[in-house]
């Protein structure tokens, strides 16, 4: 891209634990949370906003140019996971499901977005992930049928 081009294409990603198994802790979740931040600066995405739940993340990114999201989710995934091994964050093995999602947000609806993440602990006293997978899924008018 040349030097006077302006990209700016928001992201709400979202991908899960092995088999939506809640095992990050909150210690893990913390650590992980501040990882994800550092590792996706390093990498040229900027990362507005993260969420860690026991079993799924939440994030709001600005994608850069350079890379797809596929490459997004294998960065961010695969390094992560090999991350929380490396740092026996876990008792077990850990690894990320191959399920993710990644849905368009409109620069007007940023804080709105924001909000949604950061609010993810209460939300989920309420539904599972699997419940709220389920309702962006709608929203994003995906028309596949799901477990």
């Amino acid at each position: 891209m040349s030097a006077n081009s302006y990209v700016r294409c928001w992201l709400h990603i979202v991908w899960s634990t092995l088999n939506q198994k809640k095992i990050l802790t909150e210690n893990a979740r913390v650590k992980l949370s501040r990882y994800l931040y550092t590792y996706a600066k390093e990498k040229g995405i900027f990362m507005k906003t993260n969420y860690v739940c026991p079993d799924h993340v939440h994030a709001l990114i600005s994608l850069p140019s350079n890379l797809t999201i596929e490459e997004i989710f294998h960065l961010l995934k695969g390094n992560s996971s090999h991350w929380i091994n490396q740092q026996d964050l876990l008792k077990q093995k850990f690894a990320w499901d191959n399920e993710n999602g990644a849905f368009s947000v409109s620069h007007s609806k940023i804080t709105e977005v924001e909000a949604f993440i950061k609010e993810q602990e209460q939300r989920h006293w309420k539904m599972t992930f699997h419940e709220e997978f389920q309702l962006l899924l709608q929203k994003h008018e995906f028309l596949i049928s799901r477990k």
